[in-house]
């Protein structure tokens, strides 16, 4: 197995740990657990940016800030859904993201999108429309809530790709808490509820893992081809199946398991053939 696939498998469990985290208190509001860990992001994004005397403030800052906004509603809205649905119901939902990181991307950086793409897209969304329909657990309005989630993702990641040759990744990862934090502070004042016990440490595993699994997350992007490694990181589904059992009591008919099947089959199906040499033949 080689360096990426680790780190890459590695980058999954932690951030499935992380939503494990964010279920074990859902009596804190997520808007309140976004202001910790954009507190943690920021103090060591800073910190170690500021070690290697690079200007945390980037060059780009019209689409720091944009991916900044984009990020902040993304999360918000994934963490939201996470306290409400099953765990992996709600990781299913939010591997949406590439799908409309590629659309969106027709129209932001003005790429190529094949007709059997939309093929691989309608697949995912009839997914999402069975998992909907047979599992009571998702209503129609949180299923718009993870859809929508996915879409401001795959705009934010739209916009890190628009800062690729101008800005250090650090400074990307920096503006997220940068931006996030004055909303999150604003929102919490009206809406507060003081951790008690071990929320204490909840909320500072949620900051660390985050910031971990971005760390393995981009070394193994860096140790490998994309296509090979993004693919592996879909096996946080698998995760997010055995920990909500194990320590949720979480479980699902088989139907529900069908449509994270089909939404996971088109997600795989585009980014295996978007590499591929099939993509650069003439249609």
């Amino acid at each position: 197995m080689s360096k990426g696939v680790k780190f890459m498998l590695l980058s999954a469990f932690i951030f499935t740990l992380m939503k494990v985290c964010i279920k074990l208190i859902p009596h804190i509001p997520p808007i309140e657990i976004i202001l910790f860990r954009s507190i943690i992001s920021l103090v060591l994004s800073g910190g170690i940016l500021m070690s290697k005397n690079v200007s945390v403030w980037g060059n780009n800052k019209k689409i720091l800030i944009l991916r900044g906004v984009a990020g902040a509603i993304a999360l918000s809205s994934f963490f939201m859904l996470l306290q409400q649905i099953p765990l992996a119901a709600a990781s299913t939902l939010h591997y949406l993201a590439p799908v409309f990181s590629t659309i969106l991307g027709i129209f932001i950086l003005k790429e190529q999108v094949r007709w059997y793409q939309f093929l691989f897209f309608g697949i995912s969304f009839l997914g999402i429309v069975v998992i909907q329909g047979f599992d009571p657990r998702v209503s129609f309005g949180q299923m718009l809530l993870g859809v929508g989630s996915a879409f401001f993702t795959g705009l934010a990641y739209n916009f890190v790709r628009k800062l690729k040759s101008s800005e250090h990744p650090l400074v990307i990862i920096f503006y997220f808490p940068l931006v996030t934090l004055p909303l999150a502070i604003i929102y919490s004042f009206f809406d507060w509820v003081t951790p008690q016990g071990t929320d204490w440490w909840v909320l500072l595993a949620i900051g660390l893992c985050t910031q971990v699994a971005q760390y393995f997350m981009t070394k193994s992007y860096q140790s490998e081809e994309i296509a090979k490694v993004s693919i592996v990181n879909y096996t946080g589904i698998i995760y997010a199946i055995g920990f909500g059992f194990f320590i949720f009591g979480e479980q699902y008919n088989v139907l529900t398991y069908v449509g994270m099947v089909l939404v996971l089959s088109g997600v795989i199906l585009n980014l295996g053939l978007k590499k591929s040499n099939f993509l650069n033949r003439k249609t």
